[in-house]
């Protein structure tokens, strides 16, 4: 279903305002490749760089170790895309991952998922998170890039009741709605994002032929 273009604007307008940067990508391929671009140009995550050159146990050595190249976590693409990706990756030394991210936490640079549904009147994806993985993905990554294609795009949370409440008859339901980069105002009101999840939210609007 192709979704009226105000609702995508609207889509684009209210994401942006919450501080989500919202790219058009002709293919899940562009979509890959924007990722590991995005991966292999930032900093390396530095949750636990600072004191890995300290005597440390061995139990702390190897978790040093596993920040010793970029991650990106992908947990909930399907197999030919996710060795598509994984490609993309091995050109640019980026470990992919898709589960085991608890062996991770040293530092995630990049969670690239698929989200299921989008609501534009708040720019907010929706995503069926009953995995763990997937969930860590959304929330301990540094970056989340999310692909959404544009005819999962609902112009109101309305227009999912449907979709919400078969989700929630398959328990334990999880579902995650995602509303720009985490941010937080509780100290000083002064706003800082990143506190509770990534720094980032990139949206990649992908319009199906």
């Amino acid at each position: 279903m192709k979704p009226d273009p105000a609702v995508v604007e609207t889509f684009i307008q209210k994401a942006e305002a919450v501080s989500a940067k919202v790219v058009r990508v002709a293919s899940p391929e562009a979509a890959f490749a924007y990722a590991v671009d995005v991966c292999a140009t930032k900093e390396a995550c530095q949750l636990l760089v600072s004191g890995c050159e300290a005597p440390l146990s061995a139990t702390a050595e190897a978790l040093c170790e596993t920040k010793q190249e970029k991650i990106m976590a992908a947990p909930n693409l399907p197999e030919t895309e996710f060795k598509a990706l994984e490609e993309l990756c091995r050109e640019k030394s980026i470990g992919l991952i898709k589960d085991d991210l608890r062996s991770h936490l040293a530092g995630i640079d990049i969670g690239f998922t698929r989200a299921d549904y989008a609501i534009a009147e708040t720019g907010t994806l929706v995503i069926n998170s009953k995995s763990e993985a997937l969930r860590l993905a959304t929330m301990v990554s540094e970056i989340h890039i999310a692909l959404l294609p544009v005819s999962r795009l609902r112009a109101t949370a309305f227009d999912l009741t449907e979709e919400l409440k078969q989700w929630m008859s398959d328990p334990a339901d999880y579902t995650a709605m995602i509303t720009g980069a985490s941010r937080t105002a509780d100290i000083e009101r002064v706003l800082a994002l990143g506190v509770h999840g990534p720094l980032e939210l990139h949206i990649l609007l992908w319009e199906e032929c």
